[in-house]
């Protein structure tokens, strides 16, 4: 598991095994993890967040699309 950011109660990262699928970012805050595709900050699973927790979470994701997906990149090399 890699850690990309911390950007603010939440912690955003990688499977080391997520390889095999699209990019895509795991955000945990305590026990509660989501899951989004980062082509358009889709929601893939959500966990336990509440929905109002997860638009926010999903503009976060938005506001940084382009270096989360750059850390993809370099994390997997592709």
């Amino acid at each position: 598991m890699s850690t990309v950011a911390h950007i603010g109660l939440y912690r955003l990262f990688f499977y080391s095994g997520d390889c095999s699928e699209p990019p895509h970012i795991h955000v945990e805050r305590g026990s509660e993890i989501a899951k989004f595709w980062l082509s358009l900050a889709r929601l893939r699973s959500s966990g336990r967040f509440r929905p109002q927790e997860i638009r926010r979470i999903q503009r976060l994701i938005e506001q940084h699309e382009q270096e989360l997906l750059e850390a993809w990149h370099e994390y997997f090399g592709h």
